[in-house]
């Protein structure tokens, strides 16, 4: 038995350096798709979207870790926040920006609707794998639709706010 427990070190250890992997691909390719997708003429857009979806990610993401729903295994800044600095602070925040800024205004209802359980599902989809697979995200007394109906509902919030700054539609 003493045999046995530096080689499960070891693999618990290999799956920490895959999951600082995973956080710091994250990272590079929400740069890259920022980049890529966010043209100049809807920079100003797409920053009120990113900043107002940051605000309220900032606030649930706190609560739902203070009321212990949601704990973030491995996650940068531990000594600070127990949240997840990547996904909250940076990655929704800017999958909502780039919604944004490619929303279909000139579309009917059903396609709107579709456009944003599209975002959502993509998004809730990601967060089970890594959930399943990763230490990044463990569910306590959370579950995948609860994930979804906050993003469905924070990305409405997100499209009315910059609707109303951006003297919108």
């Amino acid at each position: 038995m003493n045999q046995l427990l530096p080689i499960l070190e070891q693999g618990y250890e290999r799956l920490m350096v895959l999951d600082y992997i995973i956080l710091i691909g994250s990272w590079v390719i929400t740069i890259m798709l920022l980049f890529l997708l966010i043209p100049k003429d809807k920079i100003r857009l797409a920053h009120v979207a990113f900043l107002f979806k940051q605000l309220i990610t900032w606030v649930l993401g706190l609560s739902v870790v203070e009321l212990k729903w949601i704990e973030f295994p491995v996650r940068w800044f531990s000594y600070a926040n127990r949240s997840s600095f990547t996904f909250d602070y940076f990655v929704y925040p800017a999958i909502c920006a780039i919604f944004n800024v490619h929303y279909p205004e000139g579309k009917n209802k059903i396609k709107k609707f579709f456009y944003y359980a599209a975002y959502c599902s993509i998004m809730t989809s990601i967060e089970v794998l890594f959930e399943r697979f990763t230490h990044l995200i463990h569910y306590i007394d959370w579950a995948w639709y609860w994930t979804w109906i906050s993003l469905f509902i924070t990305f409405r919030i997100t499209r009315l706010y910059v609707c109303w700054f951006c003297k919108l539609k």
